[in-house]
């Protein structure tokens, strides 16, 4: 048996890194595309999320994978994956 199986479906996401300043925490900005009700035109929408980055490796800019796992503090909740692609810089 796996761990990932026993753990149960942990949400992923992907997003971009808006803010690195924080110690070993990396604010992610989640954009979506949502369907009007009543004009059927897509809006964007975001939802930011505040994860942990034990190494400290992702920067501003990138984009990031991140999971859902126990609350680690009063607004953080998910941790680092991986980086899906790094910022030009």
């Amino acid at each position: 048996m796996s761990m990932e199986n026993d753990r149960g479906s942990r949400r992923k996401v992907i997003g971009m890194v808006i803010g690195d300043a924080m110690l070993k925490t990396i604010v992610v900005e989640v954009t979506r595309l949502v369907k009007h009700v009543k004009y059927g035109k897509y809006i964007k929408r975001s939802t930011i999320y505040k994860a942990h980055d034990e190494n400290r490796q992702a920067r501003v800019g990138d984009k990031v994978e991140i999971i859902e796992t126990r609350p680690l503090s009063k607004t953080k909740a998910t941790k680092l994956v991986r980086i899906v692609e790094k910022a030009s810089r």
